[in-house]
Parts: structure tokens; sequence; C-alpha cells
């Protein structure tokens, strides 16, 4: 690792889908910036994560891991967590997520969403809400994935949590996720990227190469807050990553059931990890 590498710079490395264009229309330490975010915001915190696979029924690889990454580490500074997500990714948090509470939310209409999103921040008043990889509607209220098919049938929305004024971090790799709000003028302008964006804003906004990426480069930033290296062993996220798969969860770009990430390999994901494991070590 160069000494001049930040975390942002090793998140949005090997891109493939264009988030290294909207990098100028955040702050420069974006990462450093939300982590910071979250360490002033104590108390209960709710990680909303999965992303349905349309070719295989399952959730994707890419979210699940980063969230328990996130929630772990939380855990570790003493923080109070409780995953959502609906009926296809609430057994893959349960099985992986070290006994932290998680909440199915029901794929349901609109009214009926609002009411189960009012009900879930009435009885966990959490302090902040965090999404990672987590499909957030368009403009038409539907929820697309990259390929713009429509996954509302299949998507429950969680992202009505975020429509409260609760704090809230949002963690994407592609323009439809919760929180591409934040950046939905500019997304539809980057040809790799869709023409019509989640609208879902947050408090602060993190971008990268791959959504588990930013999840780890979030808490490699709260790491150096913390002044303790709180992120996940490369081995054991290369363990978890196998075990996802052989749950079920598939590769989100290919509908695959091997240990890749958005295609990356899990030796590429390792290596990730590693740098970030270096720059918290460094710094």
């Amino acid at each position: 690792m160069e000494a001049s590498e930040t975390i942002e710079d090793i998140i949005l490395s090997q891109d493939k889908r264009g988030m290294l264009a909207l990098r100028p229309y955040l702050p420069d330490d974006y990462c450093s910036q939300a982590a910071q975010f979250i360490m002033d915001n104590p108390g209960h915190v709710i990680i909303v994560t999965g992303f349905y696979v349309v070719m295989s029924g399952t959730p994707e690889t890419d979210g699940p891991p980063g969230a328990i990454a996130i929630g772990e580490a939380l855990k570790a500074l003493g923080r109070k967590i409780t995953y959502i997500s609906d009926v296809y990714t609430t057994p893959v948090l349960r099985k992986f997520g070290n006994g932290s509470p998680v909440i199915e939310f029901p794929i349901d209409s609109v009214p009926q969403s609002k009411m189960q999103a009012k009900a879930i921040l009435d009885e966990i008043k959490p302090s902040l809400l965090i999404s990672i990889e987590r499909c957030g509607r368009t403009m038409e209220g539907t929820y697309r994935n990259m390929r713009y098919v429509d996954i509302s049938p299949y998507t429950a929305r969680l992202d009505y949590l975020f429509d409260s004024a609760v704090p809230s971090v949002g963690i994407g790799d592609g323009g439809n996720e919760i929180g591409m709000g934040n950046l939905a003028d500019v997304i539809p302008q980057i040809d790799s990227l869709p023409n019509d964006p989640a609208v879902n804003q947050v408090d602060r906004l993190v971008i990268s190469s791959v959504s588990n990426w930013g999840g780890y480069g979030l808490v490699a930033g709260m790491s150096r807050i913390a002044g303790k290296n709180l992120l996940p062993l490369v081995g054991a996220e290369t363990d978890l990553l196998h075990g996802m798969v052989e749950s079920g969860v598939v590769d989100g770009t290919t509908g695959n059931g091997v240990p890749t990430v958005d295609n990356f390999s899990a030796e590429e994901n390792g290596e990730l990890l590693a740098r970030l494991h270096r720059a918290v070590n460094a710094s």
C-alpha cells in the first residue's frame, strides 16, 4: 500500500460500473466522514441489506457480508444493532449474524409498508439507519436491478424506513440502491449507470466498486476513530463467503452459486480487505 492511498481510493479500485465518475460529487473523504457520522450518533443501529437475484430466486453475495462486518464492528464498540431484510435474506442474516436480532420486513403494498416501517421505528427507536446494497425505489416507485428488470414483487420496501428523520448512511455500487438519491441528478449522466436511479436520500453516502467493500471501508474509518482495528479477518471473511454460498446465496452479476462477489474472486476480495487492514494499521 502506498502511503498516499486513502480508504476511498481502496474501495473504489477496480471500478467496473462507473462509480469513479461520481466521486467528484462527494467529499474527498466521504467514507471517513460517514464513519465519523456513525460515531457521532450513538445508540441502537438498524442495518438493512439483501438484494434479490432474478436468475436464482435468492439473495446475492454482495451486501450481507458487509452488513455483518459493520454490525460486528458496532457491537465491539458496545452498540446495539438489529438487521432488517425480507424473506429472502433474513435466513442468511440469522445464520451468519452471530446472534444479532433480525426482523423480517414483509413484501407488501405501499400503505402497509409505510405502516410497518413506522411501527419498527417506534418500537426500536434507532439512533441511526445504515443500508448496504439494498434496492431503493425509482421515481416511478419500482425497484429495478442493474439490468433494469423490475424486481418489485420480490423486494420489501425497506426504503420507507429511510423516509424518516432518523440519521442515515447508505452504501451502494450501482445507482439503484438506498442512498443513491443523493446523486439522482448526476447518475443518469453516466452511461454505465441507470437512467432511473433510486430516489431515497441519506445523510451520508458511501460509494464503492463493490458494496461489501464500502462496508469494509466504513469499518476501517470507524477503526481509525476508535483507535482499534475492527475489520473482519481475511480468512474469516473468506470462510463467511463460502458459507453463504453453501446456503444458497449467489453472485449477483452471474447468478452462479460460487464464492465470488460481483464477479470478483474470494482472493481478490481478500486482498482488498487486506489493503484496508494495512491502511488501518498504518494510521
